[in-house]
């Protein structure tokens, strides 16, 4: 099974500079950036050692990670 990658250098490449600049200077976004980063490697984990999880947990982690990347994002473009 592939494993796509969503950490948010891979998600957005183009604002890797302004990324590393928050994550240093703002509190809130290096918080959210650490949730999101705990989000996305459980969910990479589960998939990668093919773990057994519900697909109700599955989708909330997902739905999770996006709500997480969409505050994220909100923030990078601000």
């Amino acid at each position: 099974m592939q494993i796509d990658h969503h950490d948010l250098v891979h998600e957005f490449p183009e604002h890797k500079d302004r990324i590393h600049t928050l994550k240093m200077e703002n509190k809130h976004f290096a918080n959210l950036f650490e949730k999101y980063q705990e989000v996305n490697n459980e969910i990479e984990q589960a998939e990668k050692n093919d773990l057994p999880i519900s697909d109700e947990h599955a989708e909330t982690l997902k739905k999770q990670r996006l709500e997480l990347k969409d505050q994220l994002y909100a923030m990078l473009i601000a």
